[in-house]
């Protein structure tokens, strides 16, 4: 009997998961000026360099922060998907093949993320989850693109006095950032059934989950969204809650 009511928990559980999504906000300009004005009004501070940045986006870099690509970029903070667009995106039939109503003015058919953010709804609230937005230099953001994280890349910094390694399309982020990417990897695995990491990334996430707990403004953080977005982040709430550390708005 206890067999068969555990094999039913198994079924249930991610139909469980997958109902507790963002399905108030399916727009990613909404979303960002949500994140601006109503999360991070009083925690301007990037993801992966700790850069300040004002209410009208400009950043103002670390000391020794440098970079030799996007340097117009650099100047403004922008909103990264930590887990990549592309990386939940191409699993919609849009994305992959486009859609009869997905021609421009021109009558050329485009596909991709244009076309699937047009036709899907389910993709715009994926897109839209602010869960997984966090802000970043736009230079940073740009050379970031959707590459992987791994646990080390060889090369010396790209970003002077912010520990940010892209190398070989592979991107390791500053060991203060670690752990809340982690926790947005796992979120969107456990919320969304488009997104399935592979083997070896999910690894990397469990570790870096361990290695690196949560912090007072990740769980606050999380609380100002939860009632914005109106959706619960099990994984942030387990760590949260195990770690004390529920924070008021």
């Amino acid at each position: 009997m206890r067999t068969i009511l555990y094999s039913i928990m198994l079924i249930m559980l991610p139909i469980t998961a997958y109902a507790n999504r963002n399905t108030t906000i399916d727009s990613f300009s909404k979303a960002k000026k949500l994140l601006e004005t109503q999360v991070y009004h009083d925690h301007r501070e990037t993801i992966y360099c700790a850069a300040s940045f004002d209410s009208k986006k400009k950043i103002t870099p670390p000391k020794g922060f440098t970079t030799t690509k996007y340097i117009k970029r650099s100047a403004k903070v922008e909103w990264e998907h930590v887990v990549p667009a592309e990386n939940f995106g191409k699993a919609f039939t849009e994305w992959r093949n486009g859609h009869e109503q997905c021609v421009n003015t021109k009558g050329k058919a485009f596909k991709g993320r244009r076309c699937t953010e047009k036709m899907n709804e389910e993709y715009r609230h994926m897109q839209a989850d602010l869960y997984n937005l966090f802000p970043a230099i736009g230079a940073v953001n740009a050379m970031r693109s959707n590459y992987n994280f791994v646990a080390s890349v060889n090369d010396a910094s790209d970003f002077g006095s912010c520990a940010m390694k892209i190398d070989n399309k592979k991107a390791e982020p500053p060991t203060e950032s670690k752990g809340r990417i982690a926790r947005a990897y796992l979120y969107m695995q456990d919320t969304y059934p488009q997104f399935k990491m592979g083997s070896p990334q999910q690894k990397l996430m469990m570790a870096w989950d361990k290695m690196y707990p949560v912090s007072d403004w990740e769980c606050k953080r999380a609380s100002r969204i939860e009632s914005i977005q109106g959706n619960i982040n099990q994984v942030l709430k387990t760590r949260c809650t195990g770690n004390q550390l529920i924070s008021k708005n």
